[in-house]
Order: C-alpha cells, then sequence, then structure tokens
C-alpha cells in the first residue's frame, strides 16, 4: 500500500539509509569557501535566500580495491524547501520503465519493441506505431528514454509515465526509499484527476503483431503532498491574463535535490547502493542509461537530432551554461540531467575526467523569477541562472585539480561502461 501521511507535522519522512561509504558535512565550510572565492557566483550566493539556492557537492576517494567512498558537502540543502523538479523526473522515470519491462518478464518484450499509446480518458493523446526502416523513428521504451536524456522531451516523459501508471510509479519510489518524492503529472495541461488516469498500451514483434497488452490504469490511491501545501509567487499567468495570487504547486511533481542525487549516483554506483535502493536493471541497462546521460544530441548518434538546432551544450547547464557556441572539454565527461520551469533552474551531474583520475559529483538549483510571476515567461535564465549553474561547474572542477585523488589503476577499475 502506498504510505498515508497524517499531517502537515508529519509530511517528510525520516532521512532514508544513503548510499553506502557516504559522509555527509551539513553546511559545508568547504562548500561555502568555494562558493564566496569566486566573484563570479557573488550575485547569487551573497543573496542564496532569495533565489532559493541548493547545492551538494560529493567528492570521491577510491580505496585499495576501487570501491568508491562519497563524501558529500551541503549548502542550504533543505527537502522542505519547494522547487519544481520539471524534467529532474525524468531519470527515474526512465530507469523505471526499463525496470519495469523486467518486472513484466514477457517472451520478447524489450526496450526495442514498438509500442503504441491509445486513449481512455480526457487529456489523453494517442501515439500509434508507425513502422520505419529507421528504427530511431520507431515509439519504444529504449527510443523515448534516448528523447528524454539527450533533449530531455516532455512527449516521451508522458509516454513512460503512461507506461508506468502514476500509482506504480510512486508505489516503487517509496519502496525503494524515495518517500519524499511524488511524480504525479504528465507535461500537459491535465487536471489532477485526468493524471491518475493512464492510457492503454500496446506493444508489438518485429513481424507488427501484437505482443503484449497494457490495459488503461486509475490510480485509486490518492498522494498525499509531502510538503502539505505550496504556493509559490505573487501572482501567475492563465487564459491570457495575470492572475494576482499566488501559482498552487501543492499537488506538481516534487523530487527533492538529495533524492535526485541518490538516484543518479544509484545508477552509476550500483554497487555501492544498499541493496533495497537498487534499481531492478541489468549491467546493460545501466550501460544504456550512462551512455544517454553523458553524450550530447549530436555525439549520441541518434539520428532525429542530428541538426544544428540541438547543439552539443543543449542540456549540460553546470560547466557550459547552454551556449550553442561552446566547444566541449574532450577530457571531461559528464552525466546530467536537468530542469527548466517556472522559474526554476537545476542540474544534477556526475563529472570524470580519466586524464586527471578524478571524479565527483554537484547538484543544485535556483529560483530565477524576480517579478514574481508564474508562467509569464520573464525569467532569468540566461542572465542569471545558466552563468551561475556554469561557473559553479566550473569553480568546483578546478578545486578538484588541487585535490589528491584515486591512484590511476584504481580510476580505471572504477570507469563507467557505455552502450548504446
Amino acid at each position: 500500500m502506498w504510505p498515508t501521511l497524517p499531517n502537515k507535522a508529519q509530511t517528510l519522512a525520516p532521512p532514508k539509509q544513503t548510499l553506502q561509504q557516504t559522509r555527509r558535512v551539513a553546511n559545508s565550510p568547504l562548500l561555502d569557501s568555494l562558493l564566496r572565492s569566486d566573484s563570479r557566483l557573488a550575485t547569487v550566493v551573497n543573496h542564496a535566500a532569495n533565489y532559493e539556492l541548493q547545492i551538494i557537492y560529493t567528492q570521491i576517494m577510491r580505496d585499495t580495491l576501487g570501491r568508491p567512498h562519497f563524501t558529500q558537502h551541503d549548502f542550504r540543502l533543505d527537502a522542505r524547501q519547494y522547487f519544481n523538479p520539471a524534467s529532474l523526473v525524468k531519470l527515474p522515470v526512465a530507469a523505471l520503465a526499463l525496470e519495469k519491462l523486467h518486472t513484466l518478464g514477457h517472451p520478447g518484450l524489450t526496450r526495442r519493441s514498438p509500442m503504441a499509446t491509445r486513449t481512455a480518458f480526457r487529456c489523453q493523446t494517442a501515439a500509434p506505431y508507425v513502422p520505419s526502416t529507421d528504427s530511431d523513428r520507431v515509439n519504444t521504451v529504449g527510443n523515448y528514454i534516448k528523447r528524454m536524456l539527450l533533449v530531455s522531451d516532455n512527449n516521451a516523459y508522458n509516454r513512460l509515465y503512461e507506461f508506468l501508471g502514476q500509482g506504480q510509479l510512486n508505489k516503487r519510489l517509496a519502496q525503494l526509499g524515495y518517500t519524499n518524492s511524488r511524480v504525479t503529472r504528465r507535461f500537459a495541461p491535465c487536471d489532477t484527476t485526468a493524471n491518475r488516469h493512464t492510457n492503454p498500451i500496446d506493444f508489438f514483434d518485429t513481424t507488427g503483431q501484437v505482443l503484449y497488452q497494457q490495459p488503461a490504469a486509475f490510480n485509486a490511491t490518492s498522494l498525499v503532498p509531502p510538503l502539505g501545501r505550496v504556493i509559490k509567487g505573487r501572482a501567475y499567468r492563465a487564459g491570457g491574463r495575470t492572475i494576482a495570487h499566488p501559482y498552487d504547486f501543492t499537488t506538481a511533481n516534487y523530487l527533492p535535490l538529495q533524492d535526485a542525487t541518490d538516484i543518479l549516483k544509484s545508477l552509476l554506483f550500483p554497487e555501492a547502493t544498499v541493496a533495497t535502493q537498487r534499481f531492478n536493471l541489468t549491467a546493460d541497462d545501466h550501460a544504456f542509461l550512462r551512455f544517454y546521460l553523458r553524450h550530447s544530441p549530436h555525439s549520441s548518434g541518434f539520428r532525429p537530432y542530428s541538426s544544428s538546432a540541438f547543439f552539443d551544450a543543449y542540456k549540460k547547464y553546470l560547466y557550459y551554461g547552454r551556449s550553442p557556441h561552446v566547444l566541449l572539454d574532450s577530457t571531461l565527461r559528464v552525466y546530467n540531467v536537468v530542469g527548466m520551469s517556472h522559474g526554476y533552474l537545476a542540474d544534477v551531474a556526475y563529472f570524470t575526467s580519466p586524464s586527471q583520475h578524478s571524479e565527483f559529483l554537484v547538484s543544485a538549483v535556483l529560483y530565477v523569477n524576480q517579478d514574481g510571476i508564474i508562467n509569464d515567461g520573464a525569467y532569468e535564465y540566461t542572465s542569471i541562472g545558466l552563468p551561475f549553474l556554469e561557473h559553479l561547474g566550473q569553480a568546483i572542477r578546478r578545486y578538484e585539480t588541487t585535490r589528491a585523488h584515486s591512484q590511476a589503476g584504481l580510476f580505471r577499475l572504477a570507469f563507467p561502461i557505455e552502450n548504446e
């Protein structure tokens, strides 16, 4: 059963058992010092409360057996400080979709199986199976994951949200220990009830014959918002006019920064994750996710994203900002997921540099909405948010070049395996 939470005073669950070999330094003096050592970060850091800034910087060291040990440094980390996770929720949805394929255990059903999404309730849209000689353009679980991780495609997320079903999606998150997280909405203007209804879906074999059918589903259990009522801003835009009341995020998606960080860590370091918190994935699944978490639209070889519109730094906010002209550093690999919506800007990333034998994680979120109006499109993403994340990633990597790291041999043992 999905757990019910009786009142606001008890909405947030106690901290879960986190990854093995992890030491946390709350309100870290080291991280605070790093943030204040770079003048490019001052505008946000000196007014951190106004920007609702939260940061996690995780150092990684390897022992003599090559096992990772994590030291997490926090800055203003607070699971009670709501932020709109936007596309951050695509990471657990991608992992859970792969996991569900294994759980179903249907012969022949894989991430490459063509699928068709039908409709059965209001606000639902269809996505038919259209055979194509270009396998990248066929609707499959694997291709939807590629679209989510490479360019943060919202429709792809909707299809996998519908494949998982709201109830089972959140039940599984709770089982994995993410009891403060909620994934309750499509990225579409559907009401709360419509989001509890998910579509019927058909899967096909290579000859076009129906392989597996999933009926429409309804989540009969109302999910209790972990933070109680959440309202933000002084006004919001809707229906072409400005409503002079705060925007209500109470039933919106929520993924605390710690949970988003731990999910990425568990996918990159399953061997260092408590068994009860591991996704039920194969080594091939992990390699597949790593490949698309790291690659740019162009370097991935995924044909729908070969045009110049999908530049290399399309979703590498930390370290690169979002410049269409930046050249990626060939000595650095970044595995990440991002979020950008309603004035919130977030990136959760793992950095690794083989030539420097270094690896670390950085997660950050900030709010850039100076006029306080939600949905008006007037956010300071390009003037404040993206430059801050770019400089933050650069500042921490610069510090990492001065820090002792694992021996070269141990690092080679640890380097992630990837697979298309």
